[in-house]
Protein backbone atom coordinates (compact mmCIF):
# COMPACT_ATOMS: atom_id res chain seq x y z
CA UNK A 1 0.00 0.00 0.00
CA UNK A 2 1.55 3.61 -0.39
CA UNK A 3 1.08 5.94 1.78
CA UNK A 4 0.73 9.86 0.59
CA UNK A 5 3.82 11.49 2.06
CA UNK A 6 3.57 14.53 4.38
CA UNK A 7 4.60 17.88 3.33
CA UNK A 8 6.55 20.53 5.24
CA UNK A 9 5.13 22.72 7.29
CA UNK A 10 3.57 19.64 9.18
CA UNK A 11 3.95 18.92 12.85
CA UNK A 12 4.02 15.29 12.26
CA UNK A 13 7.80 15.92 10.67
CA UNK A 14 8.49 17.64 13.65
CA UNK A 15 8.42 14.72 16.47
CA UNK A 16 11.10 12.26 17.64
CA UNK A 17 9.29 8.87 16.71
CA UNK A 18 8.98 6.38 19.32
CA UNK A 19 11.19 3.45 19.34
CA UNK A 20 9.82 0.05 18.25
CA UNK A 21 9.74 -2.49 21.05
CA UNK A 22 8.67 -5.67 19.24
CA UNK A 23 8.79 -5.95 15.49
CA UNK A 24 5.36 -7.44 14.54
CA UNK A 25 3.73 -8.31 11.81
CA UNK A 26 2.36 -4.55 11.22
CA UNK A 27 6.20 -3.45 11.56
CA UNK A 28 7.23 -5.77 8.56
CA UNK A 29 4.05 -5.08 6.60
CA UNK A 30 4.74 -0.96 7.36
CA UNK A 31 8.19 -1.68 5.66
CA UNK A 32 7.17 -3.02 2.71
CA UNK A 33 4.68 -0.10 2.82
CA UNK A 34 7.24 2.02 3.38
CA UNK A 35 9.22 0.70 0.25
CA UNK A 36 6.71 1.07 -2.15
CA UNK A 37 5.87 4.46 -1.58
CA UNK A 38 9.65 5.18 -1.35
CA UNK A 39 10.10 3.94 -4.94
CA UNK A 40 6.48 5.71 -6.20
CA UNK A 41 7.72 8.44 -5.53
CA UNK A 42 11.46 8.17 -6.69
CA UNK A 43 13.11 8.56 -3.77
CA UNK A 44 16.25 6.67 -2.24
CA UNK A 45 15.10 7.12 1.54
CA UNK A 46 12.13 7.26 3.34
CA UNK A 47 11.36 7.77 7.48
CA UNK A 48 8.13 6.46 8.96
CA UNK A 49 7.28 10.24 9.83
CA UNK A 50 7.07 11.14 6.24
CA UNK A 51 3.90 8.88 6.24
CA UNK A 52 2.63 10.07 10.01
CA UNK A 53 3.72 7.21 11.36
CA UNK A 54 5.81 7.92 14.72
CA UNK A 55 8.17 5.47 14.66
CA UNK A 56 11.63 4.47 14.48
CA UNK A 57 11.41 3.06 10.99
CA UNK A 58 13.63 4.51 7.84
CA UNK A 59 14.89 2.88 4.08
CA UNK A 60 17.77 3.47 2.68
CA UNK A 61 18.46 2.32 -0.98
CA UNK A 62 21.11 4.31 -2.76
CA UNK A 63 21.94 1.83 -5.22
CA UNK A 64 19.26 -0.66 -6.48
CA UNK A 65 19.41 -3.96 -5.00
CA UNK A 66 21.02 -2.98 -2.12
CA UNK A 67 18.38 -1.85 0.02
CA UNK A 68 18.40 -0.96 4.27
CA UNK A 69 15.53 -1.67 6.19
CA UNK A 70 16.83 0.23 9.21
CA UNK A 71 14.40 -0.40 12.87
CA UNK A 72 15.31 1.60 15.78
CA UNK A 73 18.83 3.16 14.18
CA UNK A 74 21.50 5.18 15.89
CA UNK A 75 24.51 6.84 14.54
CA UNK A 76 27.53 5.04 16.58
CA UNK A 77 30.41 6.51 14.99
CA UNK A 78 30.47 9.96 12.30
CA UNK A 79 34.32 10.58 10.91
CA UNK A 80 35.26 13.41 8.35
CA UNK A 81 32.86 16.00 6.80
CA UNK A 82 31.46 16.90 3.28
CA UNK A 83 28.91 19.53 1.48
CA UNK A 84 26.51 18.58 -0.62
CA UNK A 85 23.06 18.61 -2.29
CA UNK A 86 19.81 17.80 -0.34
CA UNK A 87 16.18 17.26 -0.88
CA UNK A 88 13.82 15.66 0.60
CA UNK A 89 10.43 14.01 -0.48
CA UNK A 90 8.41 15.88 2.33
CA UNK A 91 9.75 19.27 0.92
CA UNK A 92 9.46 19.25 -3.13
CA UNK A 93 11.09 20.94 -5.44
CA UNK A 94 13.45 22.54 -2.51
CA UNK A 95 17.28 21.75 -2.59
CA UNK A 96 19.95 22.97 -0.47
CA UNK A 97 23.71 21.97 0.57
CA UNK A 98 24.08 20.52 3.94
CA UNK A 99 27.21 19.78 5.64
CA UNK A 100 27.45 15.88 7.00
CA UNK A 101 30.04 13.48 7.84
CA UNK A 102 31.43 11.35 5.50
CA UNK A 103 31.51 8.22 7.13
CA UNK A 104 29.13 7.33 9.76
CA UNK A 105 28.53 3.86 11.31
CA UNK A 106 24.94 2.98 12.20
CA UNK A 107 23.41 -0.05 14.27
CA UNK A 108 20.02 -0.98 13.65
CA UNK A 109 17.63 -3.97 13.86
CA UNK A 110 16.19 -5.69 10.70
CA UNK A 111 13.05 -6.91 9.93
CA UNK A 112 13.68 -10.21 11.77
CA UNK A 113 14.93 -8.64 14.93
CA UNK A 114 18.69 -8.86 14.04
CA UNK A 115 21.03 -6.48 15.56
CA UNK A 116 23.05 -5.29 12.50
CA UNK A 117 25.65 -2.38 12.13
CA UNK A 118 26.85 -1.01 8.72
CA UNK A 119 29.66 1.51 8.28
CA UNK A 120 28.61 3.69 5.42
CA UNK A 121 30.59 6.30 3.27
CA UNK A 122 29.77 9.45 0.82
CA UNK A 123 26.42 9.40 -0.32
CA UNK A 124 24.83 6.19 1.72
CA UNK A 125 26.24 7.61 4.55
CA UNK A 126 24.80 11.13 3.54
CA UNK A 127 21.26 8.95 3.40
CA UNK A 128 21.24 7.41 6.25
CA UNK A 129 21.55 10.68 8.31
CA UNK A 130 19.12 12.83 6.43
CA UNK A 131 16.66 9.40 7.42
CA UNK A 132 17.84 9.27 11.00
CA UNK A 133 17.56 13.08 10.85
CA UNK A 134 13.94 12.66 10.19
CA UNK A 135 13.53 9.90 13.40
CA UNK A 136 14.53 13.15 15.48
CA UNK A 137 12.16 15.84 14.20
CA UNK A 138 14.81 17.15 11.90
CA UNK A 139 14.69 18.81 8.74
CA UNK A 140 17.43 18.97 5.99
CA UNK A 141 16.29 22.36 5.76
CA UNK A 142 17.15 23.43 9.24
CA UNK A 143 20.83 22.46 7.98
CA UNK A 144 20.98 23.97 5.07
CA UNK A 145 23.85 26.09 4.38
CA UNK A 146 22.61 27.53 0.67
CA UNK A 147 19.59 26.90 -1.71
CA UNK A 148 19.73 25.85 -4.75
CA UNK A 149 16.91 26.93 -7.28
CA UNK A 150 15.40 23.75 -8.77
CA UNK A 151 16.16 25.44 -12.16
CA UNK A 152 19.92 25.83 -11.00
CA UNK A 153 20.25 22.38 -9.95
CA UNK A 154 21.69 20.27 -12.87
CA UNK A 155 24.06 23.19 -13.28
CA UNK A 156 25.39 23.54 -9.68
CA UNK A 157 25.57 19.82 -9.75
CA UNK A 158 27.69 19.76 -13.05
CA UNK A 159 29.76 22.67 -11.46
CA UNK A 160 30.83 20.53 -8.27
CA UNK A 161 31.13 17.16 -9.17
CA UNK A 162 34.16 17.00 -8.93
CA UNK A 163 34.46 18.65 -4.75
Amino acid sequence: MRYPILIHPNDKLKRTAQPIDVITDETVALLDDLYETMVAMDGIGIAAPQVGKNLRLAIVEVDEGDKFELINPEIIEAKGESLDVEGCLSIPHVYGTVKRADEVTVRYFDREGQEMEVTAFDYLARAFQHEIDHLNGVLFVEKMIEQIPEEELEKYMEEHMND
